[in-house]
């Protein structure tokens, strides 16, 4: 499992201006399956994706699709962890 912690690297003006390019690319992975949970920071200074895939290089390779990497917006740092503990209505999530 992965945490992607986005931070942005351009003005909220610019953030709004590829927004819903940015969220077709979320929906997209939320339809294969991959992203599990994914929202705002708060103060609104970047996001966060939860999210469920085989490796680290696949991880990389699917952010590259991200209409705020590719434009510059936001700056990705990926965080794999090995979820061992759950609150029982997630235990789906556990290796």
């Amino acid at each position: 499992m992965f945490f992607l912690d986005l931070t942005y690297q351009k003005p909220l003006t610019e953030v709004e201006r590829y927004l819903d390019e940015h969220n077709q690319y979320l929906e997209k992975h939320y339809q294969s399956g991959n992203f599990i949970c994914s929202g705002r920071k708060n103060p609104r200074i970047g996001g966060v994706i939860l999210c469920q895939f085989d490796s680290l290089d696949e991880v990389k390779t699917i952010i590259q699709e991200d209409p705020f990497l590719l434009h510059g917006i936001a700056n990705y740092q990926i965080t794999e962890f090995c979820p061992t503990k759950a609150a029982a209505k997630y235990n789906d999530f556990l290796s």
